[in-house]
């Protein structure tokens, strides 16, 4: 008896170290937040002693929040739009091909992430700024007589944020296509399907678990990111995550900060079960 008891107990014994770390750093922070962005708006101190729903009306009732979160959502958005269609065709290369420049391929691929955030976007700033390389090298070539507004604005951001989330969109991507029989693509060409019928029937179906994943992990990233959007956008653009950072830090106004948190985090939750419903019935229906 005791025997089989501890027979049914044994894969409860083995996820529970798991589930004691998800249940310490994931589900009591988010707990604390949730409490937290009730609590009243405190006289010098972080919070007060009371609980309010003021926060929220705060936050829902003021225009100017929701057009940060609605450029937010832009933003990511643009941004996974821009490494899935940049991301595919390296991930198709990496899958398929046989070069022998595969390795420094990788390694390209790979480098984003061997650098610190801080330093990507400071590098970022060096190339998009009105002195910047880019705006220097046209100006040499006498293509433009001004410097190009590429910093200070919404597109410099997508543009630092596609060079530090690309390597999320193509790994995943990857993977899924190397998952992928050849010889369906063989006996495909051997009935006289063209490379582009061979990717969109065959290709881009059988690896939508990839490109769901590569897009979730973008769009999420994106929504979420601080340091490029502040070091990029400066004063003039301003995010979700960043108005959270001000509130939490700059003006010590934890309970409100809290509610911006959970409004960002429960509409890109929202975002991302409608997107990945989405897709699974399409690739379902495929």
């Amino acid at each position: 008896m005791t025997t089989g008891s501890s027979h049914r107990h044994a894969p409860l014994l083995l996820i529970a170290p798991a589930a004691i770390l998800l249940f310490v750093f994931l589900v009591l922070p988010y707990l604390s937040i949730v409490v937290m962005s009730f609590r009243t708006p405190g006289q010098g101190s972080p919070y007060g002693e009371g609980y309010t729903l003021a926060n929220y009306a705060r936050f829902f009732g003021d225009s100017f929040y929701l057009g940060q979160i609605a450029n937010t959502l832009m933003i990511g958005f643009i941004c996974t739009l821009a490494c899935l269609l940049l991301g595919f065709p390296v991930a198709w290369q990496l899958a398929r091909g046989t070069s022998r420049l595969r390795g420094l391929a990788y390694g390209v691929v790979l480098s984003p992430l061997l650098v610190g955030i801080v330093i990507r976007s400071y590098g970022w700033t060096i190339l998009l700024g009105n002195n910047g390389v880019i705006n220097r090298s046209l100006m040499g070539l006498g293509l433009i007589d001004r410097p190009l507004g590429l910093m200070y604005n919404t597109l410099g951001i997508v543009i630092a944020l596609t060079h530090v989330f690309l390597p999320f969109m193509i790994l995943p991507i990857m993977s899924a296509i190397q998952g992928i029989d050849p010889s369906l693509e063989s006996a495909a060409r051997s009935l006289g399907a063209s490379r582009a019928t061979i990717i969109r029937r065959i290709i881009l179906p059988l690896s939508m678990p990839g490109i769901q994943a590569g897009c979730i992990l973008t769009f999420v990233l994106s929504l979420s990111a601080y340091v490029t959007p502040s070091l990029i956008g400066g004063s003039k653009v301003k995010t979700m995550a960043v108005s959270v950072v001000d509130a939490l830090v700059d003006t010590f106004q934890w309970p409100f900060g809290s509610a911006l948190a959970l409004g960002l985090a429960v509409t890109g939750g929202v975002i991302v079960v409608l997107f990945s419903r989405f897709t699974r019935m399409t690739w379902k229906a495929n």
